[in-house]
């Protein structure tokens, strides 16, 4: 019988060195990125958010990156979410993206704004109907009564915005600001290529180190 402790893999589809990265972490995130789409992963997209509350009790879930830029990593989301009221309490936080079939992970660290409300309003029209009515329906990370009181909540709103809800004043997009961002490329025996750029302030100049595994 396999136990937990019998699973493992042995990393082996490539190498990562710090003389063959791009100076800017962005530029080289975008090359990753690029690679992921190519090779037609689920969701490459796909990533894991942690933050922070009041107390320093942390908490993490899976959403989707919307943008990517010198500014930063947009993504979008309530801001009465149980995201939304760590971020204003703590607005420092962390992404992770776990390629693994490429046997990628890129780990972000850094602070975290909200975006305009003109970027917001641009993102939220782009949404499909349903994604816009159910940003009004859903009061997210609050109780609820039951799966039927949430479609009722949901054909309540249709009802009162029709074809054209406007954005709802609680939802909106975040930027995190990295001022470290480390690419994690998986190798033989567990001794993994890491490659860690890091920064003191955002306009800063990135320093590029390989870590240990």
């Amino acid at each position: 019988m396999t136990t937990l402790a019998d699973l493992r893999k042995n990393y082996s589809r490539g190498s990562l060195d710090a003389a063959d990265v791009d100076r800017d972490p962005i530029r080289q995130f975008d090359t990753w990125f690029a690679q992921a789409l190519d090779a037609k992963l689920p969701e490459p997209n796909a990533m894991t958010l942690a933050t922070v509350d009041s107390d320093g009790r942390p908490s993490a879930r899976i959403l989707l990156i919307k943008g990517v830029n010198a500014r930063g990593f947009v993504f979008f989301t309530n801001y009465d979410s149980r995201k939304g009221r760590e971020l204003a309490a703590n607005p420092a936080a962390s992404l992770l993206f776990h390629w693994i079939e490429l046997e990628r992970q890129v780990r972000i660290e850094g602070r975290v704004e909200q975006t305009s409300g003109a970027e917001s309003d641009t993102y939220y029209a782009s949404r499909p109907l349903g994604s816009r009515i159910g940003a009004w329906a859903s009061d997210q990370s609050q109780p609820l009564a039951s799966r039927e009181a949430l479609e009722a909540l949901e054909r309540e709103m249709s009802a009162k915005f029709g074809e054209n809800p406007p954005r709802p004043p609680h939802w909106g997009g975040y930027r995190l600001v990295p001022d470290v961002i480390e690419f994690w490329q998986g190798r033989p025996s567990r001794l993994h290529d890491r490659i860690v750029y890091s920064r003191d302030s955002a306009n800063g100049p990135w320093r590029i180190e390989r870590l240990a595994p």
